[in-house]
């Protein structure tokens, strides 16, 4: 079962409903729902077949705090 890493939207899919495919940064389901792209990870079953499991999406860093000034840095003349 996947599950829909778009927080609003959090819809659950079996395997055989998504379509899996590389779009150049490793294998991802879209979902057919919402568009969000999930991204998976392929292992090697010990039958030859490849099993796909979902990767847990990492949280955004924050962005670093402005300057008590307000500039974005950078030395102007």
């Amino acid at each position: 079962m996947f599950v829909c890493q778009n927080q609003p939207c959090g819809a659950q899919w079996a395997q055989d409903e998504v379509e899996i495919r590389n779009e150049g940064q490793g294998p991802l389901f879209r979902c057919p729902q919402c568009g969000a792209r999930n991204p998976l990870e392929v292992k090697q079953a010990p039958d030859g077949t490849q099993k796909y499991r979902q990767v847990a999406r990492l949280k955004e860093s924050p962005k670093p705090a402005r300057p008590a000034d307000g500039r974005r840095g950078g030395k102007r003349a």
